[in-house]
C-alpha cells in the first residue's frame, strides 16, 4: 500500500451541496483528480464524486494526496469561476490542523519563507500563520496552520522550515522515524494534516459559508495515545 494511503473505497462523505457546489471530506490516499501517468488502484475524488452524485465536477482547489479534510467542487460552471477567482484574490479562510515532531517554543507564529516548487522554477513568495493548538505528550504538538497564500507543500515546508516536520511526512520528515512513530500511535503511513474548514462567501447566494470536516480519525487517534502535555 502507497503511504499516506487509505484501503477505503466507501461514498465519500458529504460536508456541504445545494445546486450550485458540493464539498467532501477528501480521504488520505485519494488523487483530487486523475494523475498524469495514471497509476493502476488509484482512486480519484473527483471521479468518485461525480459518480456518487451523478453530476459532472468542477474542481475548485487542491490538495495533496496523502492530506484528508474539505475539498470544494462546484456543479455550475460559472460558480465554479466565481470560487475560483475567490481563491485567487485570496477570499477563501483556509484552516488546517497538523501533529507535529517537536514543539515550537512559541505559541504562535507567521513563516514567510518563499517556495520554489523545483529546481529553476520561480521562487514564490509565501505565507502561513501558525497557532498551538494544544502540546502532547511524547514531544509533539496539535498545530492549527492558516495559509494566506497557496504553493506546493506550502504548510508541510513551513513546518519544516520551522524545524517541525509533519508526524508521517514521508517527503520531509525522517522515514524511520516516521515508520517507528507510525506503529507506535497506530496511525501507521499516515500524514497527519488535515484541511480542517473553509469560509467563504457563497458564489450566487452571498451567504457566509463555513465548512468545516469531523477531526480525521488518524490525527483523533494520535489524540488518544498523547494527550497531556498541556494546552498552548
Amino acid at each position: 500500500m502507497l503511504r499516506g494511503t487509505s484501503m477505503a473505497t466507501d461514498p465519500l462523505s458529504i460536508l456541504f451541496q445545494d445546486e450550485w457546489i458540493v464539498a467532501v471530506d477528501k480521504p488520505a490516499g485519494q488523487l483530487v483528480h486523475p494523475a498524469q501517468v495514471p497509476q493502476e488502484g488509484d482512486e480519484v475524488t473527483m471521479k468518485i464524486l461525480r459518480d456518487q452524485i451523478g453530476q459532472r465536477v468542477h474542481l475548485i482547489h487542491r490538495l495533496d494526496r496523502p492530506t484528508s479534510g474539505v475539498l470544494l467542487f462546484a456543479t455550475e460552471k460559472s460558480a465554479a469561476q466565481r470560487l475560483n477567482k475567490a481563491f485567487e484574490k485570496r477570499e477563501v479562510a483556509k484552516l488546517y490542523w497538523a501533529v507535529v515532531n517537536g514543539t515550537p517554543d512559541r505559541d504562535m507564529w507567521v513563516c514567510e519563507e518563499p517556495i520554489q516548487k523545483e529546481e529553476g522554477a520561480v521562487i514564490r513568495s509565501a505565507e502561513t500563520s501558525f497557532r498551538i493548538l494544544e502540546r502532547l505528550d511524547g514531544d509533539l504538538a496539535l498545530i492549527e496552520a492558516r495559509p494566506k497564500t497557496g504553493r506546493f507543500h506550502q504548510i508541510r515546508r513551513h513546518l519544516l522550515h520551522a524545524g517541525h516536520p509533519i508526524v508521517g511526512d514521508y517527503r520531509y520528515a525522517d522515514e524511520d522515524h516516521c515508520d517507528a512513530l507510525g506503529a507506535e500511535l497506530g496511525t501507521g503511513t499516515r500524514m497527519l494534516l488535515q484541511a480542517k474548514s473553509l469560509r467563504f462567501i457563497h458564489p450566487v447566494t452571498d451567504a457566509d459559508l463555513l465548512i468545516e470536516a469531523p477531526v480525521d480519525s488518524a490525527i483523533e487517534r494520535c489524540l488518544r495515545v498523547r494527550q497531556g502535555g498541556g494546552k498552548a
